[in-house]
């Protein structure tokens, strides 16, 4: 029994064996960001790099987790520090403090986010011109209104994000690739923003899809979704079956357009 046991340890150990992490520290102005750095050391030669923008709660394990199956699928991944010093909230308070404290600067949020790409591309496994962005919840916002600035990505892909703004994309602009996965009951992402999604992105001809699931609330795709709405009442919640194809239709997407 005991050599089945240990048989068993190094089978799920050995598993993701090759998977390398780091802690990272990168600047923009004033402030250190600390990232999550990923990678499959099996890999040799340069791969796609992925950044992953965390939730309004600040780069949890979460964010890192994702990050890490990036990482699995053969992509490197930087999970992202939109707050600084990797600051997380313990109470949604004080998340939307961290959050709106970004969202009320477009500059400072859109200096973050390049520090971010700019240290992603020098790293040594990454193809630097072959980068991609995705979010969840505030990172979904964050990297769709970095697409509506024209920053230089091969796609970006919003997870239960937000998806009105101030600045929408004009003609030409955007370079990437835009797929945003939502949910039918999202409250903070209603239908009306979802079709006024739509017509913004087919007026300024951006390469976009959307694929709206039914009974998927906001957060549908953390596993963590029913305690937190449980714990602080918030209309949020996961579903397993959005989570599992939302997941395919990044994997897709992602195959698409590093092709070649």
């Amino acid at each position: 029994m005991k050599k089945w046991l240990l048989l068993l340890l190094l089978i799920s150990t050995g598993a993701h064996a090759a998977l390398r992490e780091q802690q990272v520290d990168y600047q923009a102005g004033d402030t250190t960001l600390k990232g999550y750095l990923v990678w499959d050391d099996k890999i040799t030669g340069k791969r796609p790099g992925v950044l992953v923008v965390h939730e309004f709660w600040g780069l949890n394990d979460y964010a890192r987790t994702r990050a890490r199956m990036l990482a699995e699928l053969g992509y490197t991944a930087l999970a992202v520090d939109m707050y600084g010093e990797g600051k997380v909230g313990a109470h949604p308070r004080e998340a939307s403090e961290f959050m709106n404290a970004v969202l009320a600067n477009a500059d400072v949020a859109k200096a973050r986010f390049v520090a971010a790409k700019e240290f992603l591309e020098k790293q040594p496994t990454v193809a630097p011109n072959k980068l991609a962005a995705i979010g969840y919840c505030f990172g979904g916002g964050t990297v769709l209104a970095m697409a509506r600035a024209g920053v230089d990505l091969k796609a970006v892909a919003s997870f239960h994000g937000l998806l009105n703004t101030k600045t929408p994309a004009q003609p030409g602009q955007v370079k990437a690739q835009i797929l945003v996965e939502t949910g039918a009951d999202d409250q903070m992402a209603p239908m009306t923003d979802v079709d006024n999604f739509k017509k913004e992105m087919t007026a300024a001809g951006v390469n976009y899809h959307v694929d709206v699931y039914p009974s998927a609330k906001h957060g549908f795709t953390n596993p963590d979704a029913d305690a937190i709405a449980k714990q602080f009442e918030l209309p949020v919640g996961y579903n397993a079956d959005a989570d599992k194809k939302s997941w395919a239709a990044l994997q897709k997407l992602l195959k698409e357009v590093f092709a070649g």
